[in-house]
């Protein structure tokens, strides 16, 4: 079995061992409170693990703890995957950024962008330019999803049944034509709109590969990284290993909650937040970004491609506070931030929340899990729980700034 594994001693890798110590008695604080059920943190200088933390209960009402071999789902981590596998066919010259996305799926030629008014008095226009694939890439193309409510269109995609961005009963080809039929937010490369788009960018891999997501992520992602638990479903063994998935309960603390159906293959494979994976995998995956491209050998990517990845393409170096679609990402975390190819990159590290190298890159997902690379202190780290909170926890500035204060060198 693959397990994550502390390989060398904090000092070693020029990490305070002390000031990790109290980096876990803070996050161990949110579970003695009541607020987390339990998680896991990897801090990694050079690739190797030098801090490597399990804590609380992956599952409480069966009092079973977190371990490393512990799966989670990762839901919007699965983003950075989707994004590589689409780099992977731009390297082989079967797909391009500047695509348009009509080229690949039809449905989304002649389409329309918002121009005022609401529910019956809604008005639109044509595109100037169409939607292209960097745009998905870097969620400038205009797609939003239903849970914002701020926007006249965000009322739309519930009015279609896209309340969870999935067409009730469809799959990802039939979803994604249902995005297709309604307008643009914005025109296209004009702002930043966290969205659906990924689910686009996913049907176009299955198209230009001619293979369904699941299997082109296992086949060019997975099996050649060493991801062995990585994917969008759970077989019987696995299950024993998936920690439950809680959220925010009425009367305080957290209880259960449903999460994505894993027990069999998904109708609907989001590209969007399908995944489950382990610590392990993580790992695997952001060290091959860390290594630009390549792990154990094997190269998935050019180095070029994963620092065009993992560089800022929002125009004139804005980030995403400022070019964000308001109101839904006027929020302070969003100050010096950027973004890339799937990823959020770190273009001011003194208008940024948290303490971090510039350059830094990396995703979260919405049960309360994150990665981020740093190159400028060549540091990786993982936090994996499971918790959809109702609000934010506000966690991660604290788990940035305290890992920051840990590195000595």
């Amino acid at each position: 079995m693959a397990l994550l594994r502390q390989e060398a001693d904090p000092s070693e890798a020029g990490l305070d061992g002390k000031a990790l110590e109290r980096l876990d008695r803070h996050l161990a604080q949110y579970v003695g409170e009541g607020r987390l059920p339990g998680f896991l943190l990897a801090v990694s200088r050079g690739g190797r693990v030098a801090h490597l933390t399990t804590y609380g209960l992956r599952d409480i009402a069966a009092g079973l703890p977190v371990e490393a071999d512990t799966l989670y789902r990762i839901y919007s981590m699965t983003k950075p995957v989707t994004s590589v596998a689409a780099l992977i066919l731009m390297e082989e010259g079967r797909l391009g950024l500047d695509d348009p996305v009509a080229e690949h799926l039809p449905a989304f030629a002649d389409q329309r962008v918002y121009t005022g008014g609401s529910g019956a008095d809604l008005t639109t226009r044509p595109v100037e330019q169409p939607v292209l694939v960097r745009h998905l890439m870097t969620h400038t193309a205009g797609l939003t999803f239903a849970f914002y409510r701020c926007h006249p269109v965000d009322a739309l995609y519930r009015e279609a049944g896209l309340d969870s961005a999935v067409l009730p009963g469809s799959d990802l080809a039939g979803t994604v034509e249902a995005y297709a039929r309604l307008p643009l937010q914005f025109e296209p490369g004009t702002q930043w709109n966290y969205s659906v788009a990924t689910n686009v960018l996913g049907r176009i891999i299955e198209v230009v590969s001619g293979r369904p997501l699941d299997e082109f992520l296992a086949e060019r992602v997975f099996r050649p990284l060493g991801m062995p638990d990585a994917g969008f479903q759970v077989n019987g063994e696995q299950a024993a290993r998936l920690a439950e998935l809680y959220g925010d309960a009425d009367g305080g603390g957290i209880e259960p909650i449903a999460g994505l159906p894993l027990s069999g293959r998904p109708r609907f494979l989001s590209g969007s937040g399908g995944m489950v994976a382990t610590a392990y995998d993580v790992h695997r995956f952001s060290e091959m970004l860390r290594r630009r491209g390549e792990l154990d050998g094997v190269r998935l990517l050019a180095p070029e491609t994963v620092d065009l990845m993992t560089r800022n393409h929002l125009p004139g170096g804005a980030d995403l506070r400022t070019f964000g679609s308001r109101p839904a990402h006027d929020e302070p975390g969003n100050d010096g931030v950027g973004f890339g190819l799937g990823v959020s990159v770190v273009v001011d590290p003194s208008r940024t929340q948290a303490p971090g190298g510039l350059g830094t890159y990396g995703w979260s997902g919405v049960a309360t899990t994150t990665f981020w690379v740093d190159p400028a202190h060549d540091v990786s780290v993982q936090f994996l729980t499971q918790l959809r909170p109702r609000k934010s926890l506000k966690l991660y500035p604290g788990l940035k700034r305290l890992v920051h204060e840990a590195i000595t060198n």
